[in-house]
């Protein structure tokens, strides 16, 4: 794949480049720059593409790690939160079954 000229890519957006062609109708000619700018976003966006795939994005990496910590934390706090309810009903099931082993 030849490289763009940045220059060329940037005009695309501005200037007509098959505007004065002897053999197309205004309309073809207008059709056709659509196409232009539209490969020229294309490429634009192959590009931006590739760079995500090659490298990863630090600062969405920083922001997973944030969460992966705080989701750590929730975790932690959830299961204090089960083991408490597990252990206050069993706590207060206790009293029932001694009290029925006393009277025997």
């Amino acid at each position: 794949m030849a490289a763009s000229n940045p220059a060329s890519s940037s005009q695309i957006f501005t200037v007509n480049p098959y505007e004065d062609h002897p053999s197309l109708t205004q309309i073809e000619a207008e059709v056709l720059w659509e196409y232009a700018k539209l490969n020229q976003h294309i490429k634009d966006l192959v590009i931006q593409t590739r760079s995500l795939s090659e490298t990863p994005d630090e600062t969405m990496l920083k922001r997973l790690r944030i969460l992966e910590r705080k989701m750590g934390l929730v975790l932690t706090l959830f299961k204090a939160s089960v083991w408490g309810v597990v252990n206050e009903q069993t706590i207060s099931a206790q009293p029932a079954d001694s009290s029925v082993g006393d009277i025997h």
